[in-house]
């Protein structure tokens, strides 16, 4: 009765997050090759035939890139608003294509997909919540300001990937020219540390077990202060930085029925041999 999940990879590189049970699960985002996705789940030990959907939260390249050549392959249905498919310029098998509508729960199996709008320079993106029997888990990147629907949703997840882009003094100092770093903090690019340890902070639920990190920027953030910057608010909270070159455990994902976080250490057979954190 819980929910699994890791981050295959994050970051300007490629972007790609599984979600799911016992029986089904779903990719948001598919930015890695269909190769890299491949080699990173059986390294987890995750069955890719429990994947049913992918669900594309916009059309920027490092979070379509390997989508094609999965979905070719294993013939996943694709969860994709028009406008998006549209910017993506390429094209899919027509019977894989699926649309989804903001605020209005997709159910593959046993889970329930919702998507909400979000702040970012694309022509019509999305953030998520996956739930699985009243356990909720949230996909929080390329967020450009902490928008009253994200602050709703988080206010619900036992655990969430939250976008944590950019430390603001090193994007100010950096080499990056100016309408670049206009693009990232101006609202509608990207969430800095400051921004995401607030949303954390002042909206997490007494019932988040797991934070984790992603988007770091490789350029303008560090994950060690990225790590240190939440652990001195983790009150409990397991924090895990995402990395852009390889993926997280497996973490394990519960409806704690106490008002104590709980932490389950204990493996799970059928198919998958999970590293528990």
């Amino acid at each position: 009765m819980s929910l699994f999940i890791t981050s295959l990879n994050s970051g300007s590189n490629g972007n790609c997050y599984y979600v799911g049970n016992q029986n089904e699960a779903v990719l948001v985002d598919a930015g890695i090759s269909c190769r890299e996705i491949e080699k990173r789940m059986k390294r987890l030990d995750l069955n890719i035939q429990k994947i049913k959907a992918v669900f594309v939260s916009h059309e920027h390249t490092d979070h379509i890139k390997g989508l094609c050549s999965l979905v070719k392959k294993y013939q996943f249905p694709v969860y994709i608003t028009e406008p998006t498919l549209l910017q993506c310029n390429f094209s899919l098998e027509q019977h894989l294509v699926k649309s989804f509508s903001p605020e209005q729960p997709v159910y593959i199996g046993d889970l329930a997909i919702t998507a909400f709008s979000k702040c970012h320079d694309a022509c019509d993106p999305y953030s998520f919540v996956i739930e699985y029997n009243k356990v909720k888990v949230g996909v929080f990147t390329d967020i450009g300001t902490p928008c009253k629907n994200l602050i709703r949703h988080f206010k619900n997840c036992h655990a969430a990937f939250l976008e944590s882009n950019f430390d603001e003094l090193m994007l100010e100092s950096g080499g990056y020219p100016y309408f670049l770093k206009k693009r990232i903090s101006g609202g509608h690019g990207h969430l800095s540390n400051r921004q995401a340890v607030e949303l954390f902070t002042q909206h997490r639920p007494a019932f988040m077990t797991h934070l984790i990190l992603s988007h770091l920027s490789k350029n303008n953030n560090c994950p060690l202060l990225v790590q240190r910057l939440f652990d001195e608010h983790a009150k409990g909270v397991k924090i895990v930085v995402a990395s852009r070159f390889e993926e997280t455990p497996v973490y394990h994902i519960h409806n704690a029925t106490s008002g104590k976080l709980k932490f389950e250490h204990t493996s799970v057979t059928s198919q998958l041999a999970f590293a528990f954190s």
